[in-house]
């Protein structure tokens, strides 16, 4: 199995973001992260995180856990999603994102998705909030 801890970062909101990614799987550790536009909203970052984390996964044949404090990531895949390719994305938020995240994991044998605490004991999303402010740094006008 694959971890994949993800955060995204904005600040203000919108306005320069930022995303971070942790991805393990047994020995296997590597950190990722980067900017957004400069007119980015933390949503955005968030989904940002998880596309590019998976991105960086090559093998499609195991399956992955992906860890966020990002209920509305999790509420996306746990719950809307259907509702919503139903109605091809119509007037939904962030369409264009979620709609390439969606191709990604189904791309996968499988990817579930879990909701952590944020700024909470996790070692691993604290990682991962740390590198989406890092990413936020990248940024250049």
């Amino acid at each position: 199995m694959i971890t994949l801890y993800a955060d995204g970062s904005c600040a203000p909101n919108p306005g320069i973001g930022g995303w971070g990614c942790v991805l393990m799987m047994g020995e296997h550790y590597k950190e990722i992260c980067g900017c957004g536009t400069g007119t980015d909203t933390n949503n955005q970052m968030e989904l940002m995180a998880v596309i590019k984390g998976l991105e960086e996964i090559k093998t499609k044949q195991i399956p992955i856990h992906v860890y966020t404090d990002s209920g509305y990531v999790v509420n996306i895949f746990t719950q809307w999603i259907k509702g919503w390719r139903k109605k091809k994305f119509k007037d939904v938020k962030n369409a264009e994102l979620i709609q390439y995240l969606d191709t990604l994991v189904q791309s996968f044998v499988e990817v579930r998705f879990f909701w952590v605490k944020g700024h909470s004991t996790n070692q691993y999303n604290i990682r991962a909030d740390e590198l989406a402010n890092l990413g936020r740094e990248q940024y250049v006008e």
